[in-house]
């Protein structure tokens, strides 16, 4: 399994664990997310690293909120969605 495979799978895990209501576990997991995923947005284009941006600014956004289940439809779908098409490219 390859570096951005492994933060895909991360990402969905973290999901899990704010769907589930573990918030706490799951923040944590989810900064460690965030800092595997930036060396992999750093090398994709420049269009996938300002989605990078807005979508991090959405996730704090819900975050500081406590919508758990809307982070977690970020992690697992969004983010997922834009590694896949930003490796792609």
């Amino acid at each position: 399994m390859s570096g951005l495979e492994v933060v895909i799978e991360d990402a969905r895990g973290c999901a899990r664990l704010f769907r589930l209501g573990r918030d706490v576990e799951a923040g944590l997991a989810m900064v460690a997310v965030v800092e595997a995923a930036q060396p992999f947005v750093a090398l994709m284009p420049g269009d996938v690293q300002s989605a990078w941006g807005g979508l991090l600014g959405l996730m704090f956004n819900d975050q500081q909120a406590q919508n758990w289940l809307s982070l977690a439809d970020y992690l697992e779908f969004e983010l997922v969605e834009l590694l896949t098409a930003g490796q792609a490219v």
